[in-house]
């Protein structure tokens, strides 16, 4: 029984820790593709 319960707190630790990663590079990659938008859209209203 201390198996299982060790194996779950490993397994909810690393699915935080993942959880955590995935939720921090989707963010990181939203302000990247936001600030790129907005260089493009500067562009093409000065081009226009």
């Amino acid at each position: 029984m201390e198996t299982a319960k060790s194996v779950f707190k490993f397994m909810l630790a690393s699915t935080l820790i993942v959880g955590g990663v995935l939720v921090a590079g989707t963010a990181f990659a939203a302000k990247g593709i936001d600030k790129a938008g907005d260089k493009l859209q500067d562009k093409l209203h000065h081009w226009l």
